[in-house]
């Protein structure tokens, strides 16, 4: 099986749904933890990795963060919402908080500095 894609999840209420999405296009894929331990990770041999959305957000203190063999894997990986925020932070970007919640499409501005 080469065609596979890791999600790992943060507590999203749509992982399911990303899954299965992933899984209609004919991808397999499987969802474990976000505390998935590198060795299981680099065993697994995904093609990408999703990292799923949840509940929390990098701005607050002791908020999960993905095993850092995510990002040495030499696979894309995919950030939603939450699994972007700790994608950003784990990779030293900045991530900043807001006086209101968004829900649904957002725009994303990429700089020259990164």
């Amino acid at each position: 099986m080469s065609e596979r894609i890791l999600i790992l999840d943060f507590g999203s209420q749509v992982t399911q749904l990303i899954a299965r999405r992933v899984r209609e296009s004919g991808v397999y894929s499987e969802i474990h933890p976000c505390t998935m331990d590198d060795e299981a990770i680099a065993a697994f041999k995904p093609m990408a990795v999703i990292l799923s959305g949840g509940p929390s957000s990098v701005t607050e203190t002791h908020t999960p963060r993905a095993p850092e063999s995510v990002f040495t894997l030499g696979v894309p990986v995919l950030g939603i919402c939450y699994g972007q925020q700790t994608m950003c932070a784990q990779l030293g970007g900045e991530v900043a908080g807001s006086d209101h919640r968004e829900f649904g499409r957002a725009t994303l501005e990429v700089t020259d500095d990164c």
